[in-house]
């Protein structure tokens, strides 16, 4: 299987705007157009489209924000994979391709990401990759989880 990450742009920016999650997880992450336009609001946040095969399977959103009293963390900021490709095994292999991604882009030690506690699947999925808890909150009350590299 061929995995690639682009970029959002005017080019597969309808096709990134037709993603969508199951409906049990619609109260968990934003809807593609909301992040698109978060991304137009703040210049940190990348959002991208995540490829299987040279087909659309998802999306992504990171970013390295500067911290007051601390180095810069790098966030995984949004994840989804599209409703029609779920339990295929493509959150699996996309979240392994974000990571890799960020590391070689960011140099970073840790990545950051935040989660409602009642997003079990999702959870499930982080604490697989050694995502852990670190006692934060995020500024929707979302819990912290980072990685260490």
């Amino acid at each position: 299987m061929s995995i690639s990450i682009h970029d959002v742009t005017k080019d597969n920016e309808d096709e990134i705007l037709r993603l969508s999650v199951a409906e049990s997880q619609t109260n968990f992450i934003e809807t593609t157009r909301q992040c698109l336009e978060e991304a137009k609001e703040c210049a940190h946040y990348q959002p991208v489209g995540l490829y299987a095969n040279n087909e659309l399977v998802g999306f992504a959103m990171y970013g390295c924000f500067p911290e007051a009293q601390e180095q810069s963390r790098v966030w995984l900021d949004r994840f989804l994979i599209d409703a029609n490709f779920q339990g295929l095994g493509y959150g699996t292999i996309m979240l392994q391709s974000m990571i890799e991604k960020l590391v070689q882009e960011f140099s970073c030690q840790k990545i950051y990401l935040s989660i409602y506690e009642d997003n079990h699947s999702a959870i499930y999925l982080y604490q697989k990759f050694g995502f852990q808890f670190n006692g934060e909150f995020d500024v929707n009350d979302e819990k912290v989880m980072v990685k260490n590299i």
